[in-house]
């Protein structure tokens, strides 16, 4: 009977083995560290790129000031246009000018001067709609609206890029 005797070059392969089967392990598990901080990165940048406010609070002023003109889920009426296509392409910024400031539905989104109080002729127009389409007013002076203009925008936002449906968002 004769006993096999590991030669030295079979030594030297196991070593190689073993030392690429710990290398391995090695990749493996350092790919499981990253990974199981991937997520908390990913979050953070999804927020990061959310626009600044409250979906939910943007909810309740939309409901409060918008609705009865452009419609509880934003997509317009007779009254007011859709504000989903236009909000997707505005910043914050653009969107705080054009609601704070003047909105007229006739120029396509474009900011008009501050208007000064309107005469009594011309509320009897708007009254009457005899003029053109209304516009819709300044917000500036309007409490709620400005403390709340960037939950507005992210709610409008939101619901332009199909991250919040015609629901309530959760608070």
């Amino acid at each position: 009977m004769t006993v096999l005797k590991p030669t030295l070059h079979a030594l030297r392969s196991q070593g190689r083995g073993l030392w690429y089967g710990a290398a391995l392990a090695a990749t493996l598990l350092a790919g499981c560290a990253v990974e199981w901080e991937n997520p908390k990165a990913a979050r953070q940048v999804a927020q990061e790129q959310q626009p600044p406010g409250s979906v939910y609070m943007g909810w309740r002023v939309f409901q409060d000031r918008c609705a009865r003109c452009h419609g509880a889920d934003a997509s317009g009426t007779t009254s007011a246009p859709n504000l989903l296509p236009r909000v997707r392409d505005l910043s914050s910024r653009q969107f705080v000018s054009l609601v704070l400031l003047r909105y007229d539905a006739t120029l396509q989104g474009a900011p008009t001067p501050r208007a000064s109080a309107p005469s009594e002729a011309q509320v009897e127009v708007i009254m009457q709609r005899k003029d053109q389409p209304l516009s819709m007013p300044a917000w500036q002076e309007e409490p709620r609206v400005n403390a709340h203009i960037l939950d507005l925008y992210a709610y409008l936002s939101a619901r332009a890029d199909g991250r919040q449906g015609p629901e309530r968002p959760a608070p």
